[in-house]
């Protein structure tokens, strides 16, 4: 039995920023593979065994059930000792760029692409309302990308894994990365590093769609 377990699917960003930082640190894991598009994070037994939030990641590991990946990410520097901080303004700078993707980054473009990419909307006022958004908060992290290879501390930390959930998922969000250079450099200093792999070499589907 592996030393942690990540209940997850392959279409969630989320579980991906969780799954990619046991990756990169070499822990001893498994995938659990949650069955998110037949509902199972709304079965009631789920929730009351697994995640009562009805979300993943949830991570197990010797004793603990873990859930939120900004937290999870936290928990694993603890564990390794890897892609940490090296002060507190460290550690307060990472969490600044945690929460603004939880709430900007990764939120808008990840319903983006669940509707454009995944349930093949088209387009919509709903998804030009996501797409715009998304843009503001690419933006944003684009023009901070402009003066440092990583976001904090000029080195991979969590806060790049965070920013990182979403940004390689391979689905049509209708968004230009190419207009946002910064990032796409980053992603491929991210990409570079030892024992990287993308989602779907990670975890396994969940869904045909």
């Amino acid at each position: 039995m592996s030393e942690y377990t990540l209940h997850c699917f392959g279409e969630s960003g989320n579980a991906y920023k969780v799954a990619l930082m046991l990756e990169l640190t070499g822990c001893d894991w498994q995938a659990v593979p949650v069955d998110f598009f037949n509902g199972q994070t709304r079965d009631e037994d789920w929730r009351s065994q697994v995640n009562q939030q009805g979300e993943v990641p949830v991570l197990e590991h010797r004793g603990k059930t873990l859930t939120q990946s900004a937290l999870i990410l936290e928990y694993l520097v603890e564990q390794t000792g890897k892609f940490g901080w090296q002060s507190d303004d460290e550690r307060r700078e990472i969490w600044r760029w945690m929460l603004f993707d939880n709430h900007k980054f990764t939120s808008y473009y990840a319903t983006l692409r669940f509707l454009y990419g995944l349930k093949k909307t088209g387009e919509t006022e709903v998804t030009t309302f996501f797409r715009d958004r998304a843009k503001a908060a690419y933006r944003v992290v684009d023009q901070h990308l402009s003066t440092t290879p990583y976001m904090v501390g000029g080195r991979l930390t969590i806060a790049d894994l965070s920013l990182a959930g979403y940004v390689y998922m391979p689905e049509d969000t209708g968004m230009q990365l190419s207009d946002f250079p910064h990032i796409e450099e980053w992603k491929q200093r991210i990409k570079a590093m030892p024992g990287f792999k993308l989602p779907y070499e990670l975890m396994p589907r969940a869904s045909n769609l």
